[in-house]
């Protein structure tokens, strides 16, 4: 059976550039794309509108089917549409036991208010209800291809992936693209000799294969998110990779404001991969994987 990528699809521009950047990726692998969409009745969204016919609202169910349909029959490759009436997470949840995709993807708003609610009603509850890696494209990207120069940002500790980022290694093989290490230096880190270990730390996680290119950008003294931006535009990547982790977004280097102000700013689409913690447990406080945003 051919891999999958699970698109959470809507009606916006954003989640049809989604479709086709993910159709884009996994093209080499031949990957099945599928598109998720969360259709939920109008009168549960807005009681107002509680004159709605339940002939109207199965009207609505149908168009947006179509809809959707249209929009896979655009994409190259094998696709197929999946419209359900779940909540978010128990759909995505049922999309990723039934296809068990590479890849999870979603679009980005450019409005900031849309994004921060995006980010804590939908990109969070996802991570946590399923692990799974997640491709976030912002609706300004430039159009699909295929990344030929990818870049990762590394927190300070090394890094190990869970059984969902492993998955990702034939697609990031496959792609044959250059990659670039950024690792930005704070003051306090300045002494630690640190030197290539962020290149060996990539190596060693089997992230990518081990005859693929791969380089060192360090900035020292810039705030993450700067430094991660500069470093985009300075080796021109196609494509952003952030390394998410259980107890916080990046580890202690990146906290909690840096991961939706990256989102926010990153010209290009992002993509979060999960990874296991090397050290001790979690604190019982935080269940589960949860990357913090804000």
């Amino acid at each position: 059976m051919n891999p999958s990528i699970v698109v959470l699809a809507n009606l916006s521009e954003a989640a049809e550039k989604t479709a086709r950047y993910a159709a884009v990726l996994g093209a080499p692998l031949h990957a099945h794309v599928a598109l998720l969409h969360c259709y939920h009745d109008p009168v549960l969204l807005a009681p107002e509108m509680a004159v709605v016919t339940a002939a109207q609202a199965e009207r609505n169910y149908t168009e947006t089917a179509a809809e959707m349909q249209n929009l896979a029959q655009q994409l190259s490759g094998s696709t197929e549409v999946m419209v359900s009436v779940l909540p978010m997470p128990d759909a995505v949840a049922e999309a990723v036991q039934q296809y068990q995709p590479l890849l999870l993807a979603m679009g980005l708003s450019p409005k900031h208010d849309l994004l921060d609610a995006l980010l804590h009603n939908q990109v969070l509850p996802v991570l946590r209800a399923t692990h799974q890696p997640l491709l976030l494209v912002p609706e300004a990207a430039p159009a699909a291809v295929l990344p030929r120069r990818v870049l990762l940002a590394l927190d300070a500790e090394p890094f190990s992936l869970n059984a969902a980022g492993n998955k990702l290694v034939p697609l990031l093989a496959a792609w044959q693209a250059a990659y670039t290490v950024t690792h930005v230096v704070l003051h306090h880190e300045a002494a630690a000799p640190r030197g290539r270990l962020p290149l060996a730390d990539v190596r060693a996680s089997g992230l990518l294969a081990p005859d693929a290119p791969l380089w060192l950008y360090q900035e020292a003294d810039v705030a993450p998110a700067d430094g991660i931006l500069q470093a985009l535009a300075d080796t021109q990547a196609d494509l952003l990779v952030l390394i998410a982790r259980h107890r916080s977004f990046l580890g202690r280097l990146f906290h909690h404001s840096v991961t939706a102000e990256v989102l926010r700013r990153s010209p290009v689409p992002v993509l979060l991969v999960p990874a296991e913690a090397p050290e001790a447990p979690e604190a019982p406080e935080v269940p589960g994987w949860m990357p913090t945003m804000s």
